[in-house]
């Protein structure tokens, strides 16, 4: 009886009927060894299409981060939504915990779709998926959008107070909000000017409804992100690569953005979208599509 008067219950199930309306089909494909992962894929795959990943990051699923946008790609593209490990239906019984093993998954995922190179678009976590899955398959990835990604940050920017918050726990326990209070800090953290009156009702609705599963696992995909992490070691990309940031993230702070770009060279574009957070395509979404359509779409 709760969750048929939840309304984030009730959201779920509008965006499942929004992405079905929109020619989308949710599929799950059991890829071995104890994975799964699901996705929405076309009704109807047109070879003549260029094809499209959405990869969202960390909090609900992928139909909450990308529901905007569909409208925009949906003509122009085959769009393929997966949902990452431990994220919606997806999930693994490996012990594997790193974005390079998330990436690998994806390119499985391709496989099995008959996709064999594709354009990406991945919002913060979801960027570091896309950036390990172009670097270890450069020629499954044709462009490559990077939203808010901290993709170059280093175990020693935690030490060197470059973010927020003082080490890993404080930073999962945002994350992975597990109270209103937490959530409310979250919303603080991803947007420039976020909700100022929220009911505890909605958060705590919220919470229950796509915050409580694999909690943990997700906590290790968070430690994993900094564990050892230097610069020298990312791989560089030779895809044509947007970056796109919001000028007030107060998760990846905007240095970050400069960095990845120097880091990539000669092939990045970087957009910096003004009055804006870390969640800069639910904040400014029509820059966000903007944007996205003259790289993906108009350049092409």
């Amino acid at each position: 009886m709760a969750k048929c008067l939840s309304f984030t219950a009730s959201r779920d199930r509008f965006y499942r009927y929004f992405f079905s309306f929109s020619g989308l089909r949710s599929v799950t494909t059991d890829l071995e060894d104890g994975t799964t992962m699901h996705c929405w894929i076309p009704k109807v795959h047109e070879p003549t299409k260029p094809n499209l990943f959405l990869v969202h990051g960390f909090g609900a699923n992928a139909m909450w981060q990308y529901s905007d946008l569909l409208r925009h790609f949906t003509p122009h593209f085959n769009v393929y939504l997966p949902d990452l490990l431990f994220f919606g239906a997806s999930a693994t019984q490996r012990p594997e915990r790193t974005e390079s093993f998330q990436a690998r998954c994806v390119k499985k995922l391709m496989e099995v779709h008959g996709v064999l190179r594709t354009s990406l678009v991945g919002i913060s976590y979801g960027g570091f998926v896309g950036y390990s899955l172009a670097a270890q398959y450069p020629e499954a990835v044709e462009r490559l959008v990077l939203c808010c990604a901290g993709v170059c940050l280093e175990e020693k920017d935690m030490k060197d107070g470059l973010f927020q918050v003082s080490d890993l726990d404080e930073a999962a326990s945002i994350l992975l909000p597990q109270t209103p209070e937490k959530l409310r800090e979250l919303m603080r953290f991803s947007f420039f000017k976020p909700v100022k009156v929220m009911p505890s009702y909605f958060l705590s609705d919220f919470i229950d409804v796509m915050c409580n599963d694999y909690v943990i696992e997700k906590r290790e995909l968070i430690q994993n992100l900094l564990k050892d992490r230097q610069l020298s070691n990312l791989p560089k990309i030779s895809q044509s690569t947007l970056i796109i940031w919001g000028e007030q993230d107060r998760i990846f702070p905007l240095e970050l953005g400069y960095r990845l770009q120097r880091h990539i060279e000669g092939n990045a574009q970087f957009v910096v979208i003004r009055n804006a957070g870390h969640a800069v395509n639910l904040e400014k979404p029509k820059e966000f599509a903007k944007q996205l359509k003259t790289f993906l779409v108009d350049n092409c």
